[in-house]
C-alpha cells in the first residue's frame, strides 16, 4: 500500500466520522448545549440565546452507529466496500431493528444481504419469537410502567413513602427490561421472517453477579459495539492499568451520554464505570465465588442506577434516592394499589429469576426451535397466534403505549 494511498483512506475516514458524527451529536445534543449554555448565560448576564429547540429523528443513535460500523470496518478491511447501492441502503433502513435494536454491525449481516435464507420454517420461527416479544412489551412492560408512572411522580416524592418508592423502582427496573428486550425480541423476529439472523441483545441480565457480567448480558449489541468501535481504538487491554481505567470511564461516559441529552444519563453512565472499574480492581473475583449475595447485591445497583435513567434532573434523582432510604414504610393513603398490577409485578420477577436456571433456558430455546410439522409445533403456532391477538387487542383497549427507545 502506498504512503498516499493509507493517508487518503485515513483522511476519509475521519471525513466520513465526522459527517456521521455531526448529524448525531447535532439532533441529539444540540439543545441540550444550548440550554447549559443559556443557564450558564443568565447566571452572570441575564441574557440568553434565542433558540428553537431541534426535534430528535427517531432512532438515529441506531443508524447512525451502524453507518459508523460499516465505514470502519471498510477501512479496516474486515469487509469489502458494498458497491450496490441498493444493498447498502437495505442494510442502513432494514426496518424491523431500525428505531429500537439491536445494532447490528455491517459485516455481521454483509453476507445476509445477498443469500438470506427464506421460508416457511423461518417465518414461523420468526411469527413465535415476534408474538413472545409483543406479548412481553403489552402485558409486562406497559402495565409495569403504568404503575411505575403511578408511584414516581415527582410531584409526590416527598410525600411518598419507602415502600411505595422501592415497589415504583422495582417496577420500572421490570419495564425497562421487558420493553427494551420485547422490542429485540420482536425486530429478531421480523427479521427472521423475511430470512435475516440478527444477533441477541439480551440474555438473562439480572441475574448476573457483578456489573461487569451485567453488562456482557444487557444489551449485548451496544456493548460490543463500544467495545470495538471504542474502547479497543483507545488501546482495549494493551495498555497501562491506569489508562485501562480511563478507557472504561470513558467508554460509560460516552454511552451514558448516548442514552440522551441529560446530566442524569452522564452520572448513569458513570455509576456503571465506577462499577467495572471496581471490578477490574478486584470485586468481580470476590462476587464470582458469593453468587447467592452478589447476584441480589448486582441487582440494587442496577435498579440504584435505574433512579437516575428514569429521572428527569439530577436533583429528582437524589430525592428518589433519599425517598428510598428514608425507611418510612407507612403506604400512601391517598394511592391505591389494584391486585393486578402486584400480579404482573411477580410474574416479571418469577420470569427473571426463573432465567437464572436451565431448564427454563432450555425451554424457552426448545420452544423457538422448529423441526417439523407436528402436533408440538401446531401448538406453538396457536399459543403464538393466541398471544398476538390478545396482545393487539390490549393495545387497542388501552392508552397507554410508552415508546422508551425515542429518547436514544
Amino acid at each position: 500500500m502506498s504512503l498516499h494511498d493509507k493517508t487518503s483512506r485515513k483522511l476519509t475516514l475521519i471525513l466520513l466520522l465526522f459527517l456521521n458524527l455531526s448529524v448525531l451529536f447535532y439532533f441529539k445534543y444540540a439543545n441540550f448545549f444550548i440550554e447549559n449554555l443559556n443557564s450558564g448565560l443568565n447566571q452572570f448576564t441575564n441574557k440568553q440565546i434565542d433558540w428553537i429547540a431541534v426535534v430528535l429523528p427517531i432512532g438515529i443513535s441506531f443508524y447512525t452507529f451502524q453507518t459508523l460500523s460499516y465505514i470502519v470496518d471498510v477501512y479496516r478491511r474486515e469487509t469489502q466496500a458494498q458497491k450496490e447501492l441498493h444493498l447498502y441502503l437495505m442494510y442502513v433502513f432494514l426496518f424491523p431493528q431500525l428505531i429500537a435494536g439491536p445494532i447490528v454491525k455491517y459485516n455481521f449481516i454483509v453476507e445476509q444481504l445477498k443469500t438470506r435464507l427464506e421460508g416457511a420454517s423461518n417465518f414461523i420461527q420468526g411469527f413465535i419469537r415476534f408474538s413472545i416479544g409483543l406479548a412481553k412489551k403489552v402485558f409486562l412492560a406497559n402495565i409495569l410502567g403504568e404503575f411505575a408512572e403511578t408511584l414516581l411522580y415527582p410531584e409526590i416524592s416527598e410525600q411518598i413513602s419507602s415502600s411505595s418508592a422501592w415497589i415504583g423502582m422495582l417496577c420500572y427496573t421490570f419495564q425497562i427490561y421487558f420493553d427494551f428486550s420485547a422490542y429485540s425480541d420482536m425486530a429478531i423476529g421480523l427479521g427472521k421472517m423475511f430470512g435475516f439472523d440478527f444477533p441477541e441483545n439480551f440474555n438473562r441480565p439480572y441475574t448476573s453477579y457483578s456489573i461487569s457480567q451485567f453488562w456482557r448480558k444487557w444489551h449485548i449489541t451496544l456493548g460490543d459495539f463500544m467495545k470495538n468501535y471504542l474502547y479497543i481504538p483507545l488501546g482495549g487491554n494493551k495498555v497501562s492499568k491506569l489508562n485501562i481505567y480511563r478507557n472504561l470511564l470513558l467508554v460509560f461516559l460516552l454511552s451514558g451520554l448516548w442514552h440522551g441529552d441529560n446530566w442524569t444519563f452522564v452520572v448513569w453512565g458513570l455509576f456503571h464505570g465506577f462499577w467495572i472499574v471496581l471490578d477490574r480492581l478486584f470485586l468481580e473475583n470476590i462476587l464470582s465465588k458469593i453468587k447467592f449475595i452478589s447476584i441480589p447485591f448486582t441487582f440494587l445497583l442496577v435498579l440504584l442506577s435505574w433512579v437516575f435513567f428514569q429521572a428527569d434532573t439530577i436533583e429528582q434523582a437524589l430525592e428518589q434516592i433519599k425517598t428510598l432510604f428514608r425507611f418510612n414504610f407507612n403506604p400512601l393513603p391517598d394511592l391505591n394499589y389494584p391486585n393486578f398490577y402486584f400480579f404482573y409485578l411477580l410474574l416479571a420477577v418469577l420470569i427473571c429469576l426463573l432465567g437464572f436456571f436451565s431448564f427454563s433456558r432450555n425451554f424457552s430455546d426448545k420452544f423457538l426451535e422448529i423441526k417439523a410439522i407436528n402436533l408440538n409445533l401446531l401448538l406453538k403456532i396457536a399459543v403464538s397466534i393466541l398471544l398476538f391477538f390478545v396482545s393487539l387487542a390490549e393495545i387497542l383497549g388501552s392508552d397507554f403505549n410508552p415508546f422508551i427507545y425515542f429518547k436514544f
